[in-house]
């Protein structure tokens, strides 16, 4: 016959330990069967009493359901391992509870693992510095907080940034007023260029070993996204010297990426269709004719110099010819390249008509001091005509 153990005392509170001794005399005189009806009986009665004792904790921004969970299990372990014997029941349920309800704040309500020591320096520094603040009227610096707790203020600082780490925010917390953007917005999405940034480091050093003009195009086109006719009117060159110089030096780019040697830099390629500066030599009734095809800028300016000075020993103190109609470009340097011819074939008794004088040729010319007359040609040396430049040249050369 199963007796009740549990009863109020005088003042209408539940005495525990008087409850517990009840229950170890009833558990021991009882059957299997009844046993297991009083523990339920007994565990039942005392889940007040362990919500109570979770109640105290409802500050922590945990669910109180699951701190309830967590004593109400802590208050059975306390009633299956409690010893009439070994002291108070109620003392005991009590260190039960909260030493469960502290390991579950330690252990799982944590979002990043920090040791237990400064789990529990965090927690004091949070205390102490709420009580500082009232005592100070202002935020308590980290050495005040140290002081106050009598540790280092390392160990502070250390633990103001668990403090961080306790609760982790869901990314969808609003982060405005009308909660139209939340946390996961400030987010970055995943970068697909950063597998470039080799190739582009490679490139960098690889654009940095080509010719200055080549890089000035370069960039001129790829960085001030320029037409080849916009980068030609700039650079003062033509745009099918642009456009060569352009795909000459993706190709060399390119080659560059894929070797593992850095691939040379012809300043003079011999293809046939290259466009770059030719020259032909003939010599009919006395008279040398240098035909000039091509482009001529500074990159090419030895092999025009060496050309037309060939072109001017073969005439010897006879006339030459130096035809431009075949030639795209004619920067400053090509026209003082033929005012200097001109010096010469004036004191070897030469003289030296150039022919063909195109739009960039003549802009050239200009620019040195010699305007280029009617008809496109200009003419040199040894008789040459008034006004044409040469003769006031080379006179105040000497």
């Amino acid at each position: 016959m199963h007796a009740s153990f549990v009863g109020p005392s005088r003042s209408g509170t539940v005495d525990l330990d008087v409850v517990a001794a009840d229950y170890a005399r009833a558990w021991h005189a009882a059957t299997i069967a009844d046993r297991r009806r009083l523990r339920e009986d007994l565990i039942r009665r005392l889940l007040p009493f362990a919500d109570r004792l979770a109640s105290r904790y409802r500050e922590r921004a945990e669910p109180m359901d699951d701190l309830r969970q967590v004593a109400r299990l802590a208050l059975i372990a306390a009633v299956d391992r409690y010893d009439p014997d070994a002291g108070s029941f109620t003392a005991f349920a009590v260190a039960t509870i909260r030493g469960e309800i502290k390991k579950y704040f330690r252990d799982s309500t944590w979002s990043v693992h920090v040791t237990r020591r400064l789990q529990e320096l965090s927690l004091a520094v949070s205390r102490a510095e709420g009580l500082l603040t009232l005592r100070l009227t202002r935020r308590p610096t980290s050495a005040e907080v140290a002081a106050d707790l009598q540790v280092s203020e390392a160990d502070v600082q250390r633990a103001q940034l668990c403090l961080g780490a306790h609760t982790a925010l869901p990314l969808s917390t609003p982060t405005n007023g009308d909660q139209t953007k939340v946390l996961g917005d400030l987010l970055a999405d995943s970068d697909n260029t950063v597998d470039t940034v080799p190739d582009m480091v490679t490139v960098d050093q690889l654009v940095r070993r080509l010719p200055e003009p080549v890089q000035r195009i370069l960039a001129l086109r790829f960085h001030g996204d320029l037409t080849q006719a916009q980068i030609a009117e700039i650079v003062g060159v033509s745009q099918m010297h642009v456009s060569r110089l352009l795909t000459r030096s993706l190709t060399w780019l390119r080659t560059g990426l894929l070797t593992d040697t850095v691939p040379l830099w012809d300043e003079h390629p011999h293809a046939p269709d290259d466009g770059m500066l030719r020259l032909w030599t003939a010599e009919h009734d006395g008279t040398v004719t240098v035909v000039v095809s091509g482009e001529v800028d500074r990159a090419v300016i030895t092999r025009f110099r060496v050309g037309l000075h060939a072109g001017l020993a073969r005439a010897q103190a006879r006339r030459m010819l130096v035809d431009l109609s075949g030639t795209a470009l004619l920067d400053v340097a090509g026209a003082a390249v033929l005012r200097d011819l001109g010096m010469a074939a004036g004191l070897s008794g030469t003289t030296v008509v150039v022919t063909g004088i195109g739009r960039y040729a003549a802009a050239a010319f200009a620019a040195i001091g010699m305007p280029v007359p009617a008809g496109n040609r200009l003419q040199l040396g040894h008789q040459a005509a008034p006004g044409s430049g040469i003769s006031e040249a080379a006179s105040s050369d000497r």
